[in-house]
């Protein structure tokens, strides 16, 4: 079993930190029957996708709001928060690409839903932070 957490600034120079810290965390206690590899870089995906949101849109790239990252790994199963300080995000006014419509940004929240079992998002816990929740079994389906 692992929990862990990481408090870091809202600056995309840390996102090596923060993929680092995620990977090589997880690596240290997952199982040797789970393929790595494959985990490895979809993790890296998601949390790229997460970090570097929260950086830029939920903080608008306000360094000196924290990000706090919490994962837990019991047996196979995975979950990953991240918590924020932004506005936080409106579920009922997105709306997803479209086919064919090759459209800059917006594929993020597609990714998670993708790549994970479960995402969960509430604005304002306790008043004032944001928090996203993705969980994942890791032995069930490849990530």
């Amino acid at each position: 079993m692992l929990k862990t957490e990481l408090v870091v600034p809202s600056d995309l120079r840390f996102l090596k930190v923060v993929e680092y810290w995620l990977l090589e965390s997880l690596q240290l206690v997952v199982d040797q029957d789970i393929d790595w590899s494959g985990v490895e870089s979809r993790l890296r995906l998601v949390m790229v996708e997460v970090y570097s949101n929260v950086v830029r849109h939920a903080h608008h790239e306000q360094p000196e709001l924290p990000v706090l990252i919490r994962i837990e790994l019991e047996g196979h199963h995975l979950s990953l928060e991240v918590w924020d300080q932004g506005e936080g995000f409106q579920l009922d006014q997105y709306a997803a690409p479209a086919p064919g419509d090759f459209q800059e940004g917006g594929y993020g929240w597609l990714i998670l839903h993708r790549i994970m079992d479960r995402v969960e998002y509430k604005l304002r816990v306790g008043g004032d932070r944001n928090c996203l929740k993705l969980v994942k079994d890791l032995a069930i389906t490849p990530v």
